[in-house]
């Protein structure tokens, strides 16, 4: 007897539908704000409209993007086409490409 599987997906087929149902609305989650590296040169703002956008030193906007939160996860897809993912290992703190991001309150 034949055990039914169900499919397997790339993680990021499964946030890119993710993120056509979410794509025109808001998404809800408790991680809109800023985000900045230890030494402020990286900063990480999720807006509420599913947008971002990253300051790197003293270049505002240097990149912006969509991005959609699946429990503690994060893919993040940027306007010119590179995509990346990250953790939230607490309500502060995110691991996101190879870097730690603590919550700006």
């Amino acid at each position: 007897m034949a055990l039914a599987t169900a499919p397997v997906y790339p993680l990021n087929v499964l946030a890119e539908e993710n993120m056509d149902q979410t794509s025109k609305t808001e998404q809800s989650h408790p991680y809109v704000g800023m985000w900045v590296t230890e030494d402020g040169r990286i900063r990480h703002e999720l807006l509420p409209n599913c947008r971002y956008d990253e300051a790197r030193g003293s270049r505002e906007r240097a990149y912006q993007g969509r991005y959609v939160v699946t429990g503690n996860h994060i893919d993040h897809w940027d306007d010119t086409g590179f995509t990346a993912d990250g953790t939230f290992v607490s309500q502060d703190v995110l691991h996101h490409g190879g870097m730690i991001f603590h919550r700006r309150k």
